[in-house]
């Protein structure tokens, strides 16, 4: 395996191309971020535990029911996030056949194929540090940020996720280079 900057690596050979892109590993992020996802399970907890054992009347049921819709989704979007950032990386394959992409958690993914012939515009777009953007996609707890782009049969797909200025353009050649050599 060769290495482009501290979170992608390669894997080269005559038929095929394998790109292994890891979220960054921040151990105290990770730390406050467990935290704080530990401590909205024990608010739902809670709140599930007073729904069922506190003689509450109609008006409070609802409202801890709409409360709970809310927590549900917040729950779901942050657990998603923590565990993309311990266990999650995209994998990437340019082969004769075509370009791949798999998001996988462990081993888990779908293995999507992409061929090249219907591959347009792959380009990457790197957001301003000082712009809501920048700032947004950088967060820890937002799994997005994605950095490359193509359409492909109208649809934009997109993948590299938080990759900073120097990765992506290293990444970029790497693959441009790729899919001319694989796609002839």
């Amino acid at each position: 395996m060769k290495k482009i900057g501290d979170r992608i690596s390669f894997e080269d050979s005559k038929i095929k191309t394998t790109v292994v892109i890891i979220p960054e590993r921040n151990n105290i992020v990770n730390a406050l971020m467990g935290a704080w996802l530990g401590m909205w399970y024990s608010i739902g907890g809670s709140v599930i535990w007073a729904l069922f054992t506190l003689q509450l009347v109609e008006q409070e049921r609802i409202i801890l029911y709409i409360f709970l819709v809310f927590w549900c989704y917040y729950a779901f979007r942050i657990s998603k996030a923590f565990l993309w950032l311990l266990f999650g990386k995209e994998l990437l394959k340019l082969d004769k056949d075509g370009f791949h992409i798999k998001n996988s958690f462990f081993s888990f993914g779908k293995l999507t194929a992409y061929y090249y012939a219907n591959i347009k515009d792959f380009s990457f777009e790197i957001p301003e540090k000082r712009t809501i953007k920048g700032v947004w996609e950088s967060s820890p707890w937002v799994s997005g940020g994605e950095r490359f782009a193509f359409e492909y049969f109208g649809k934009i797909k997109r993948f590299g996720r938080k990759l900073d200025e120097r990765e992506a353009k290293l990444l970029n050649n790497l693959l441009q280079s790729k899919m001319k050599l694989f796609s002839k």
